[in-house]
């Protein structure tokens, strides 16, 4: 059905606030269904969902009013945690509603590799039962570890393809946290023992130190809190290359960096904490590990040396110092990926754990906060429903492919980092694959991933929609349900358990992630354990495994959201033995310290201080490329009406950036002769890209700002394949490029 909107773009743009920093909203939005689709006399209905128009982890609440099993107007969810909604949310219903979505299952009919694609529809049995025939096939013949079971976008399905692949006997499951938050959490757990990405202010918070993240437009609902602590008297520290609306409306303190030289900032501001004798004596004697050696590291960092490395200048590294270490309680907040994606990535992200562990604002109101919260992941799942009893049991660590190239990786993730997919598939490793919700762009130099794809023997996607770029690839595609249309999983703030429930039946012949999942898992020969492909059977197994005492009646008896009783209110929990599975006072590290210097680094062979090494193409590592690529290339960033690649169709939201850009510092573009609107060339020694160009001062002269996920330029073709050894994370936002004028006036797209 193509159902239209009511909404005007003058009205959308007010309530949305999309070109604004923070772009919530406030009120409700209809959409318009075709004459005689929906009954004039039924009844109105409010039901609640949660909206995955991000990443599928704010999930942000959405009351949709639905008449004749049609949604006709959402609104932000009253009285839960994470809202209003964003224009993305906004725009879900265009989403849902959009007749370009896959409807049904389909099967390629010509060889890949022989031209576009010929589909013919398949029913959902006979699908399944290829499936199985071929993975078995492949099992049988080289081994289940030759089969991929991958997680793309939406993050929601992760524990049940970890289920399925355990079950099947694959170690080789992997996800986008491959490039996403994976980093920082490894990281963290490197130096705390703990999985983090940092905590957001509180009441009791007196500074933050925000490191390569903008929420104004990556996740607005968070920004609003943070301003109010900003409001309330709270000081903050953002590190970006950028000046976003993060920046302009919280930074007490600017530190405005060269992308890729976070490693060098972070040490600098180490040796000024250790100069001025800005730490935690006490903490950092007791309860950490390596202080002397950093301490010693450190020297080389003055202010004056980060400056000629960061172009930050060292007065403001002083008072970004100070600010923090003199307004304590301090918390951090770090990204999912922003500067993590650099090949210096497993050092610098824990030299800026080390900052806020140094000032002993650990487990403490206002601080960064630590200990055991409720017993699921970051995808809503929980270690028994996942098996990793049985992944122990059949001893899949020790046959997954990442172990030699990446083992630090491996000795945290029971998830394979997939940075070498094309070496893997090339060489025969890797035979077959599900991808759920991939997009062959995210990896650097996509053409090889693409061929990697097309290589395998059988591959079969899930998705929303048909995107040549990954489906052209391909054997089969099944249709996804959307969030309006599907239960799994349970959305979890703090304590607090929100289930949720299909608010419109699936479009066509669409079925939820999970339950395909769990049918392919009952076609594989896994019935029970699959629970004959139950969704909702399932999520009864997963509470139950929590130990909690809680059912699927219990969350359905709560809409407003279960608050599970108990938790530990007590600080300094690793005084008394609260943070580690033996009870011992300490952290989960192997010395039971804040390992300043990793103890597990160097079991790998690894530097256990984190150094600093340049990016592989800079000014300062590569001068004679930058005489002819002048310019840092920093891609990936957001904007608050698109992610990653995702929703660029919804005209809602393609009216605010319709085509792709590039943004130039004006002395850079006039250096050029580039005026802003003008078509542009980007290129280095990788590949090019042709974009729009926008002149702003909003980014740092020799520095351009892209942003990424257009298949009509994808800027990762300019990307090299060099991957920060501790981590697999690529060099996105560090390379080399130049810039040129082809033409004037708006591109074709």
């Amino acid at each position: 059905m193509n159902a239209t909107n009511t909404v005007s773009r003058r009205t959308f743009l007010k309530g949305s606030a999309a070109v604004a920093g923070a772009a919530l909203v406030a009120g409700s939005y209809e959409i318009a269904h075709p004459e005689g689709a929906i009954a004039e006399d039924a009844p109105l209905e409010v039901k609640y969902t949660y909206c995955d128009m991000c990443n599928h982890v704010p999930k942000c609440g959405i009351a949709a009013t639905v008449k004749d099993g049609k949604v006709v107007r959402v609104e932000a969810r009253d009285k839960y945690p994470a809202s209003p909604i964003c224009a993305k949310g906004i725009s879900s219903l265009q989403e849902l509603y959009d007749p370009h979505r896959i409807t049904y299952p389909m099967v390629r009919t010509n060889p890949k590799g022989t031209g576009a694609p010929e589909w013919e529809p398949i029913s959902w049995d006979d699908a399944y039962a290829r499936i199985a025939s071929e993975f078995n096939r492949i099992k049988d013949a080289y081994g289940p570890e030759k089969v991929l079971f991958y997680c793309g976008d939406p993050k929601e399905p992760r524990g049940a393809m970890q289920r399925l692949a355990t079950l099947f006997g694959s170690p080789t499951y992997g996800s986008e946290s491959s490039t996403c938050a994976a980093a920082t959490w490894m990281c963290s757990q490197l130096v705390t023992g703990q999985l983090s990405m940092g905590t957001d202010p509180s009441d009791a918070t007196a500074s933050c130190l925000v490191w390569s993240l903008n929420p104004a437009w990556s996740q607005p609902y968070r920004f609003g809190d943070m301003m109010k602590q900003k409001e309330r008297g709270c000081k903050f520290v953002v590190v970006d290359p950028r000046i976003t609306p993060t920046v302009t409306g919280m930074a007490d303190v600017h530190l405005q960096l060269r992308p890729g030289t976070d490693g060098a900032l972070a040490l600098g501001f180490i040796h000024v904490m250790v100069r001025d004798g800005l730490y935690d004596k006490e903490f950092v004697e007791q309860w950490t590990h390596g202080f002397d050696e950093l301490s010693a590291y450190v020297q080389e960092f003055t202010p004056e040396r980060v400056e000629e490395i960061t172009w930050v200048p060292a007065a403001k590294l002083e008072e970004a110092v100070h600010l923090i270490c003199e307004n304590l309680p301090a918390t951090l907040v770090s990204s999912s990926a922003g500067a993590c994606h650099a090949t210096n990535v497993g050092n610098f992200q824990r030299a800026v754990f080390s900052i806020i562990s140094m000032t002993g604002s650990l487990d403490v109101a206002g601080g960064l906060s630590m200990g055991p919260g409720l017993p699921f992941d970051y995808s809503a799942s929980t270690a028994p429903f996942r098996l990793e009893s049985l992944y122990d049991e059949r001893g899949l660590q020790d046959i997954r492919y990442d172990k030699d190239d990446f083992p630090v990786w491996a000795h945290y993730f029971k998830m394979i980092q997939t940075a070498h997919l094309p070496e893997l598939v090339a060489d025969g490793k890797i035979r077959a694959g599900v991808l759920l919700g991939v997009n062959s762009m995210m990896w650097p130099q996509t053409p090889e991933y693409q061929k990697a794809i097309q290589d395998m023997e059988f591959t079969v996607a899930i998705d929303y929609y048909m995107r040549p770029w990954t489906h052209d690839l391909v054997d089969m595609l099944l249709p996804a349900a959307m969030c309006y249309e599907r239960m799994a999983p349970f959305a979890i703030f703090g304590r607090k358990i929100f289930l949720r429930e299909p608010v419109v039946e699936p479009a066509g012949q669409c079925r939820e992630d999970w339950r395909i999942l769990l049918e392919i898992g009952c076609a594989l020969g896994f019935e029970e354990e699959c629970y004959g492909g139950d969704v909702e059977a399932a999520l009864e197994d997963m509470l139950a495994k929590t130990d909690l005492g809680i059912t699927m009646a219990d969350l359905r008896a709560h809409p407003e959201g279960y608050e599970v009783p108990g938790g530990s209110k007590d600080e300094r929990k690793y005084e008394t033995g609260g943070l580690r599975k033996d009870k011992e006072p300490g952290f989960s590290t192997p010395t039971g310290k804040i390992e300043l210097v990793s103890e597990v680094l160097k079991q790998y062979g690894f530097e256990g201080l984190p150094v600093y090494e340049e990016p592989v193409y800079s000014p300062v590592s590569t001068p004679d490329l930058a005489k002819d690529y002048s310019l840092v290339l920093n891609s990936g960033s957001r904007v608050p009406y698109y992610t990653h690649s995702k929703l660029r169709d919804l005209p809602w939201l393609n009216q605010f950036m319709p085509e792709p850009v590039v943004r130039l510092h004006p002395d850079d573009a006039s250096a050029r002769g580039i005026a802003d609107g003008d078509q542009v060339r980007v290129f280095n020694q990788f590949g090019e890209v042709t974009m729009k160009a926008e002149i702003t001062n909003l980014v740092l002269p020799g520095v351009i700002d892209v942003f990424h996920g257009w298949h009509q330029a994808d800027i990762n073709l300019l990307t090299s394949r060099d991957f920060d050894p501790i981590t697999g994370f690529p060099p996105f936002r560090s390379g080399l490029c130049e810039v040129e004028r082809t033409g004037k006036g708006r591109m074709v797209v």
